[in-house]
């Protein structure tokens, strides 16, 4: 273990969380308004401060000296759908965080957000947020990840902010890409076929790719679906039936043509989440949790970056239990 600590904002099922304590960060406080969400932390991390309520009510200097502050904050400002809907429907919760920041004082500081933030329209944007972290001493870079890159069988690509105080700045490097992802039928033929279903093997060839990035939707807007109309059909190329979710894998009894629907749990697999990582609610509840989160692959890689330059130690060496259940489950 490092000893590193880290603040959480809007933490939602834990998928950054996840990701941070496996590159060796302790959870001084994980905040999340939801309460199903919050349900789903407690419910598999029982030990962690999982603090309910909103980011606008937390004092960063009660977590003053935190190593890391941490948060993958609201995205519809930044986002094709949040500007069809209205900013009003989410809140750009970024002058929270910097203030959080202000306030705690952490080494470092990780923030991610849609792709769409790292376009022209939001420049300057952009730039004040790093005027006012450069102010308080933090090197920071912007960055476009895609999650396929550390071992997802998606896309999904998100914009990451990274800062550290400028004494860690040259011991700080980006996550070099980590070899070919599985695609969609590697990563997922165990589960369709645990029901019995005769065409698993068959749809495993058909399903030769990574997926499109999966959308959880907000409270207001989302569903049991796999999201917009371009993105169901990109879902159909690859054989899954985009307009819904299951509630068990295809059976027996099922058709070996079968287009099959996901499960939450085929879900959360192609997320990055192993396959013990419980959540709280029903179907639809449980499915924005994890179409919303940030991939826990993705966040280990940046937490073992920040933590290399925290510590001036290479992490990167032994690989965990964590990476060895996800090669399992691929």
């Amino acid at each position: 273990m490092t000893g590193l600590t880290a603040l959480e904002i809007c933490a939602g099922a834990g998928g950054q969380a996840l990701g941070l304590e496996e590159a060796g960060f302790e959870h001084a406080a994980a905040v999340e308004i939801d309460p199903s969400a919050c349900a789903t932390l407690r419910l598999n991390r029982p030990a962690w401060n999982v603090v309910e309520g909103d980011v606008a009510d937390v004092d960063g200097r009660d977590y003053r000296g935190v190593d890391l502050v941490a948060g993958g904050v609201p995205c519809p400002p930044f986002s094709i759908a949040g500007q069809r809907l209205g900013a009003d429907d989410e809140r750009d919760l970024f002058p929270e965080a910097l203030r959080l920041i202000e306030e705690a004082a952490p080494r470092a500081v990780l923030l991610e957000n849609v792709r769409g933030l790292a376009t022209s329209k939001f420049a300057a944007y952009r730039a004040d947020v790093e005027f006012r972290l450069h102010r308080l001493g933090y090197v920071t870079q912007w960055q476009v990840i895609n999650a396929s890159e550390h071992g997802v069988a998606q896309l999904r690509p998100r914009f990451v902010l990274t800062g550290v105080l400028e004494r860690y700045a040259d011991r700080l490097t980006w996550p070099q890409p980590q070899g070919t992802p599985p695609t969609v039928g590697e990563a997922l033929v165990d589960l369709m076929a645990a029901g019995g279903w005769p065409g698993a093997l068959a749809w495993r060839e058909r399903a030769r790719g990574i997926g499109p990035t999966l959308v959880g939707g907000s409270r207001k807007h989302g569903g049991p679906d796999l999201g917009p109309t371009r993105a169901r059909a990109e879902w159909a190329k690859l054989g899954v039936n985009g307009k819904t979710l299951a509630n068990e894998p295809p059976t027996a009894d099922d058709p070996i043509d079968l287009t099959p629907a996901l499960t939450v749990r085929m879900a959360a697999r192609l997320q990055g989440f192993p396959d013990d990582w419980m959540f709280f609610g029903r179907k639809t509840a449980a499915y924005r949790q994890i179409g919303n989160a940030f991939p826990p692959p993705v966040a280990k890689a940046l937490g073992v970056a920040l933590s290399e330059a925290l510590t001036g130690a290479d992490s990167r060496r032994a690989a965990s239990s964590f990476d060895r259940e996800l090669a399992a489950a691929g």
